[in-house]
This record gives C-alpha cells, sequence and structure tokens, in this order.
C-alpha cells in the first residue's frame, strides 16, 4: 500500500508521497512512487503512483521511453498540447498495461491495479491535476474537489477536510501534508517515511522546491510530537461524558 497526495493551491501545486512498499511484513521496500518530466519554460509534470509496482513501473518506463522516442507513433508526453491530453496519454498507458496483464492471464480488477495521479502545468494554459483510474477514465481537481489521494486515504483525509484552503502558503501546505501522512503512518504499517515533496509554481513552468523528507527529519518529528500533544491536549479540553 501507499500513499499520495495532490493539492491545488493558488499559488500552484503541492505533491506528497511516500516510499514504502510491502508484499507482507516480511516483504518491505523502499520505492519513489513520484516521477517528473519537464522542459523548462514550456512544461512541467508530476506523476504520482499508488497500487501494483510491477504496473507503476511500466507505465513510467513507457512514458519515459515515448519522451526519447522519434517516431511519431510514440506519442510523448512532452509533445502533447494540453494536461487533459497528457492525461489521456497516461490513463491509455495505464490502461495498456493492465490489459497485458489481463491478456495474460490475470484479472486486471485484482493484483495488477494502479491509480495515479498527474499533476502540473504546459504553456498557454494553467494548472492541472487529475485522477487516473485502472479502467483508464479520469476525473479533473477543481474547485469542489481542492485535492486528490491515493493508496491508504482514510487516515490522512480528515485533517485535509478540515484544514485545506486553497489560500495556503506552500509552506503551510507542507505542513498539512506532513499532519496527514504522520496520521496515516500512525494507523497503517503499509505507509513510512521517507516522503518525497515536490512543488510547481503556477507559470514557473519548471519543477520548484523538492525535498525527501526522512523519518528523522526534526521538523516532521516536532510536527508530529506537537500534532500528538495538541489533540490530547483539545480531547482533554472537552466535558467528560456524564452517565
Amino acid at each position: 500500500m501507499t500513499y499520495c497526495v495532490g493539492l491545488m493551491l493558488e499559488r500552484g501545486l503541492v505533491f506528497m508521497s511516500d516510499t514504502r512498499t510491502n508484499a507482507g511484513v516480511d516483504n518491505i521496500s523502499t520505492f519513489r512512487k513520484m516521477h517528473c518530466w519537464e522542459v523548462p519554460g514550456d512544461r512541467v509534470m508530476v506523476l504520482m503512483s499508488a497500487g501494483n509496482l510491477a504496473t507503476t513501473q511500466a507505465v513510467v518506463s513507457i512514458l519515459d521511453e515515448r519522451t526519447k522516442a522519434t517516431q511519431e507513433r510514440d506519442p510523448s508526453l512532452l509533445a502533447q498540447p494540453s494536461m487533459f491530453q497528457a492525461a489521456s496519454l497516461v490513463a491509455d498507458a495505464l490502461h495498456e498495461v493492465i490489459e497485458r496483464h489481463a491478456d495474460a492471464g490475470q484479472r486486471a480488477d485484482a493484483a495488477f491495479n494502479a491509480t495515479l495521479i498527474l499533476g502540473g502545468q504546459i504553456a498557454g494554459g494553467p494548472p492541472r491535476m487529475f485522477l487516473i483510474y485502472p479502467e483508464g477514465n479520469f476525473i479533473e481537481a477543481g474547485e469542489d474537489t481542492p485535492f486528490f489521494q491515493i493508496g491508504e486515504t482514510k487516515y490522512g483525509r480528515p485533517i485535509l477536510v478540515r484544514a485545506f484552503d486553497k489560500g495556503l502558503s506552500f509552506e503551510a501546505a507542507v505542513k498539512l501534508l506532513l499532519v496527514s501522512f504522520d496520521s496515516t503512518v500512525k494507523a497503517n504499517l503499509s505507509v513510512a517515511a521517507p516522503f518525497d515533496l515536490q512543488i510547481v509554481e503556477t507559470d514557473a513552468l519548471v519543477l520548484g522546491r523538492s525535498r525527501r523528507i526522512a523519518p528523522d527529519d526534526p521538523y516532521y518529528t516536532a510536527v508530529s510530537e506537537n500534532w500528538g500533544r495538541a489533540l490530547k491536549n483539545a480531547l482533554d479540553l472537552l466535558p467528560d461524558y456524564e452517565f
């Protein structure tokens, strides 16, 4: 399992993903689940993945190879005129990989599923973000749905629903994400640091600040400890139940 979140702010996009991959309690590994492409001044894209590791790695490999291909029959993310068409290309690649497993006798709706978040900006258009399903269809973030989660979403969602505001600074958004991720880590062993962070600033058309946040990162440790204390203090301030 994994946990990835993409936020749409007035200032741009913020992405965070964990790096834990497990096939049972005795087979735990660290893999990057965030992948980026950029043509400075023209486009920037970030892809995050949750689900079967073989499926997501195959999708990323296909997309990477197509960025280097010269044949027109191999459509490239770097040649798409809009983020919508880039999302369509990624969705087709995901569906293609899953169908390949299905043709080999595997169930496409079972072990080989994967879900993706694609966000970025292409010159001439606004920043956009899409949630791409295993079936190859997708939805777009907007005013009513300003963030997407994939993977183990339920534990980190309450803080996002309560505290997200599109006017947040990038710094405040990172703090919010770390609380969301920490809540998930505390509740589920299949999600863990290090976390990968990527910021895409509106109209910069270049990858912004990025960082890998280690389990012992001082700021993450402070957020985790202070948030735990704040929750306990808030609980203590509530009146006790009376029988």
